[in-house]
Parts: C-alpha cells; structure tokens; sequence
C-alpha cells in the first residue's frame, strides 16, 4: 500500500540533529530520508518549514516570514512543504512585506500548506495577528496545519498549543481548513472532540512517540500507552480525517508506521496513510503526477 508521510522535517534546526543521533538514531539527511521513503513505500511527504537563526534557537523569535526546509539546497521532488509562520515578525512597520513574501511563495507548485507552530509562538491562533494568514490560505484554497500539544521546546508555553483553542479558529474561519497535529497530544480527548464538532478540523498522527526501535517496541506493548490514542480514535469515528505522519526525524518512519497500524483499526488504514491527504491538500494530486 502506498503512503504519503504528511508531518516531516528538514529543517537545520539544532535540536533535530541531536534527536537523530542521540533517540531515534536515523539519517538526517535527504538521502536518508529518501532511503527510508523508499523502504516504507512513502511515495511523498510533507514537510513543515521551520527556521532558527541561530544554533539552539528554535522557537526562533527573529526567524523571518516564510519559514521553509532549509536542511538542503533545495526542496527534493519527493517532497512538499508547508510554509512556517513566525508571527513576531507580523508586527511593526515590516509586517507588510513579511506577508508579500510569504504569499509570493504559496504560489510555488510545491507548497502544500501553511504551518503554525502554537505553544512554541505565544499566540493563540484566534488573534488577530494570524487573521491576514488565513485569508491567504483562503484565498489559495490551502489548510493550515497547526501543532497542538506539548512543544519540543523548555521555551513553548502550553497554553497556547491546547487543541481546544483550535476549536474558537474553526468556528471564525469555516472557510478555511485546519489540521491539528499530534492530536493534541497529550489532550487527545478534547482534540478528537474538536475533529468532531467541525468539519474543517482534521488531526495528524504524528509525533506520538520519539525514540528509536527499543522506545517503540517498549511503549507498544503497554496497554495504557495505546489506549491513550486509541479512546480518543474511537470516540471521533471520523477515520477519514485523520492523516498518517511520522515527524521524522524524530522516529524511523517503519516503526512509526507500525506503530500507527496498531491504533488504527485496520478496515481504514487506506484512508489513514493515503487517501485522506489528497482531501485536505489539494496540490498533492499535481506533485505526485510529477514525479
């Protein structure tokens, strides 16, 4: 069966290097991601643009808008990207020209999305500072995909990355769809409650574990792990709106597909790992045309 990974990175961010060497132990580099693609029958991934300008910075608050992949030269062919938003750089007598660029670039043939990275960032998607982002993402016919959850950052305040925050921004923009990542964990309960409750809310399953093959195998076989995600699967039913994601580097991209073949009741793996993402990112049908 074919996949498409839509929660990756390749990012030249400090604290992915070290999570690649030192828990999940895989190759950070295009070519290694390529080669586990490969391996797994990964046909295309997404991957979440972000930036740190300096070393150890990330959450980075001088990033500038747009935020991309800047791991390699060049974004590979297996790949798309969705545009990372720093709202700090929204304010002020620049503001203006941060959103310029970042438009210009949502009209390259291999963005997918936009991506905002709550928690991280101290504003809650509501405010007004991301109002002109989401009239760009409607105007392009583009999801954002928002993290929730805890943040791989001491520096992220969790306030702001809770899933029911997404809840208020659904209701505002209903003509605009919305991708909470890692289904809020740890609120998965109240992140599946939202999926639910809005037909523009759609969750990703990725970043649910870090860690390399021993941290996997150690975490699938204890009950309540599982039954963590698997109470909150159950109780959206909306299987066709949840999307398979790894957050490599984070994890090996086999492992995590295990992973996920066990939450997920196995009549909708097709719909999980494939079919769901052509829905939510419309660009995806062009690129894999392409390649």
């Amino acid at each position: 069966m074919p996949i498409i990974d839509i929660h990756i990175h390749l990012s030249d961010i400090d604290s992915f290097h070290q999570t690649a060497i030192d828990q999940s132990k895989v190759d950070y580099t295009a070519a290694g991601l390529k080669a586990e693609f490969d391996k797994n029958d990964v046909i295309l991934g997404i991957g979440m643009g972000v930036t740190e300008q300096t070393k150890g910075a990330f959450p980075d608050s001088s990033s500038p808008n747009p935020m991309g992949l800047d791991l390699e030269d060049s974004i590979p062919p297996f790949l798309m990207e969705c545009v990372g938003i720093n709202p700090n750089m929204l304010i002020g007598k620049h503001a203006l020209e941060e959103l310029d660029r970042i438009e210009a670039r949502l009209q390259a043939p291999e963005v997918a999305g936009i991506k905002l990275y709550a928690g991280y960032y101290h504003h809650y998607v509501y405010d007004k500072i991301y109002t002109p982002i989401y009239e760009l993402a409607a105007k392009y016919g583009m999801p954002v995909v928002i993290h929730t959850g805890d943040t791989y950052s001491m520096n992220g305040l969790l306030k702001y990355s809770h899933p029911l925050t997404v809840d208020e921004l659904a209701y505002q923009q209903r003509g605009v769809n919305f991708m909470i990542c890692h289904l809020g964990d740890p609120w998965v309960m109240d992140a599946a409650e939202v999926v639910a409750k809005n037909p523009n809310v759609y969750a990703d399953l990725s970043g649910l574990v870090v860690g390399d093959r021993p941290h996997f195998e150690r975490f699938m076989n204890e009950p309540l792990f599982m039954d963590h995600f698997r109470r909150a699967l159950v109780y959206c039913d909306h299987y066709e709106k949840m999307l398979f994601g790894t957050d490599w580097p984070l994890a090996p991209i086999d492992q995590y597909a295990e992973f996920v073949r066990r939450l997920v009741p196995e009549q909708y793996h097709e719909k999980v790992f494939y079919e769901n993402a052509f829905g939510l990112f419309p660009r995806i049908q062009q690129r894999i045309a392409a390649l």
